[in-house]
């Protein structure tokens, strides 16, 4: 019997949605904590693929989700195009910045990727052997835009200025960028695929700082590109796309883009994502990650009504954003059990 994720993306409406989590291997969970203090540090967990296997099989253990994520970065990309990256405890990735059209021009070609992220591909490869059969095994990149504000400004920002900045001053450098991360996406997906991905999501963090003829520009036409490129080379491959925070952007965004399904964030309510991208097909989303950190019965009621306003179409349940490390681990329970009705 197919998988429950492949079948609502497929279109079909289940009767219990199938559920996993961004960010389900992460700090909030006391073994994944224990396997990165053994790893040494963050970049080392990334890229040790017996560990980052472990950290993704964590969650699935203890709470049954129906789908695996990979356990890496966004930033693992453009490190593998040449620019340094660290991370500083507490603060979060550094990297090196790339910003003018020399920087652009010298970042390694794009087949040489692979060298650096052949470990995401072994763990892809062990995952693939180890997860049990009924779940499902989703790869991810960042999408060119969110991926190109962190390598302008060299680390994450709240307004992504620096980013902004480049676009208006020297919008052909910022356009070699975009170009640039889009043809890499689309080969390290390509690859996590080939190594045993069953489903790709592209995660677009900063959609929502693009407004206008820039949303268009740069967050639906790379997704575009991405997905266009991926279908003719894996045309049985779903593909999600999370342009977060894109408000009515969200609308039509499947049909723009030919993605599977598009993941809602919480900044907008289900009942208007049923009735505005629910209708092109499938949804992910969009429980408040809030609820995970405060619990009872506000997180069930919560719940129950996402579950319900997109019970009419095919929906994964998820949260809006990335579960937080303040989180406890029986909330997440709970919001598994409500979502499945126990």
């Amino acid at each position: 019997m197919t998988k429950t994720i492949l079948r609502a993306l497929k279109g079909e409406v289940l009767p219990t949605p199938p559920i996993w989590m961004m960010r389900q291997a992460g700090r909030y969970l006391p073994e994944y904590r224990e396997t990165r203090a053994k790893a040494g540090d963050f970049l080392s967990l990334c890229y040790n693929p017996e560990l980052a296997a472990e950290v993704t099989l964590q969650p699935i253990r203890r709470y049954g989700f129906d789908a695996a994520i990979l356990f890496a970065d966004i930033l693992l990309l453009p490190q593998a195009l040449g620019p340094k990256l660290w991370f500083e405890t507490g603060e979060g990735p550094r990297m090196e910045t790339t910003d003018t059209p020399g920087q652009v021009a010298n970042l390694k070609p794009t087949e040489a990727i692979h060298e650096t992220l052949s470990p995401v591909y072994e763990t892809v490869r062990i995952l693939s052997r180890e997860l049990p059969k009924e779940t499902t095994l989703i790869g991810f990149a960042g999408a060119p835009w969110t991926v190109a504000t962190y390598m302008i400004a060299g680390k994450g920002s709240k307004d992504q200025a620096a980013a902004h900045a480049l676009k208006a001053q020297d919008r052909p450098t910022f356009q070699a960028l975009i170009d640039r991360i889009t043809e890499a996406t689309v080969e390290y997906l390509s690859a996590q695929i080939e190594a045993g991905a069953e489903v790709v999501k592209l995660f677009d963090s900063w959609a929502g700082s693009l407004k206008g003829q820039d949303f268009k520009d740069f967050a639906e036409a790379p997704t575009q590109k991405i997905i266009a490129a991926l279908k003719a080379r894996h045309p049985g491959t779903p593909i999600i796309a999370f342009p977060r925070e894109a408000g009515q952007g969200y609308i039509g965004f499947a049909h723009r883009t030919g993605a599977d399904c598009v993941a809602i964030d919480n900044s907008v309510s289900p009942e208007w994502a049923a009735a505005n991208v629910q209708i092109d097909g499938c949804v992910q989303g969009n429980l408040a990650p809030e609820h995970m950190v405060t619990g009872g019965q506000a997180l069930i009621a919560a719940t129950r009504h996402v579950v319900k306003a997109f019970s009419k179409g095919p929906h994964i349940f998820n949260l809006g954003h990335g579960i937080t490390p303040d989180a406890h681990p029986d909330n997440v329970q709970l919001m598994i059990d409500t979502v499945r009705g126990a």
